[in-house]
């Protein structure tokens, strides 16, 4: 089986869960439904099961066409490659210092959120954030980006993903009750920030070796929390793109620096 074969086989699958459950959701919303952002009762939390479908769409399709043509064994090998913390401490490192970077440069350029919440919401909210936003990464840097980038190369699959990326979102825009379908979140912002963060999970992954895939589900999931907590979604177009234009020229220096120094560079999925 070919990589670009198992890539395709991926999105399929990805697209016809995400769009399937996404349209049947937007077609709810005709008689009253809408995402619980606060779940405290079963029904709430039944009404969220088909969009936590919808959102860990990537990663169901990534152990089914994984498994569907061997790459893992079964549900256990996928969980441990996918959690697979142990690696470069450069890419902890590396991930950790970017995003600082980018939250830093949105605060002074675009100002304090006036929907900024206490510091402890951000450890509050990591468990939900691992679900509805990391876990993505579970399916992009599985079985799609590995596998087009050992085809067209860093820059070219990362581009090719990041409006694979955007395009998976766009059912956001109108699922009611999503900050995207609330308008806190500008589309085409959104869509620069997409593109710069694709370039840096995929600089994350090439930089940190046997961890990459838990390293960019750890930092979705950071960014997320952060996101929320901090109140800055994209809606500056100042802060947007000076925090992304730092993002993707810390991703792209960081691989030249590594290159030049003889560092490893290699996609490395765990069979």
């Amino acid at each position: 089986m070919t990589d670009t074969r198992i890539a395709r086989q991926f999105l399929v699958l990805t697209f016809v869960i995400a769009y399937g459950f996404s349209c049947g959701l937007i077609f709810a919303a005709r008689f009253g439904y809408e995402v619980n952002n606060v779940v405290t009762t079963a029904p709430e939390f039944l009404a969220n099961v088909p969009f936590s479908i919808y959102i860990l769409s990537p990663a169901i399709a990534s152990y089914v066409v994984l498994r569907a043509n061997r790459r893992v064994s079964g549900l256990w090998e996928w969980l441990r490659m996918i959690f697979a913390a142990r690696g470069r401490a450069a890419g902890y490192l590396f991930a950790i210092s970017v995003l600082a970077v980018y939250f830093s440069l949105h605060l002074v350029v675009s100002g304090p959120s006036l929907h900024m919440l206490p510091w402890y919401m951000f450890f509050l909210s990591l468990p939900g954030n691992l679900i509805i936003g990391g876990m993505e990464e579970a399916g992009w840097m599985t079985a799609l980006q590995p596998e087009l980038d050992r085809r067209w190369g860093f820059v070219t699959s990362s581009l090719v993903v990041g409006v694979i990326w955007l395009l998976w979102h766009v059912p956001l825009f109108f699922i009611p009750g999503t900050n995207h379908e609330s308008g806190l979140i500008d589309f085409w912002m959104f869509a620069v920030q997409i593109m710069a963060f694709r370039v840096l999970y995929g600089a994350i992954f090439r930089l940190s070796g046997g961890n990459g895939v838990f390293l960019c589900i750890l930092s979705h999931t950071v960014f997320n929390a952060a996101s929320f907590t901090l109140g800055i979604p994209p809606t500056s177009w100042a802060g947007t793109l000076a925090a992304n234009a730092a993002v993707v020229l810390l991703a792209l220096t960081s691989l030249m620096l590594s290159r030049r120094f003889g560092a490893r560079l290699r996609w490395q999925v765990s069979r």
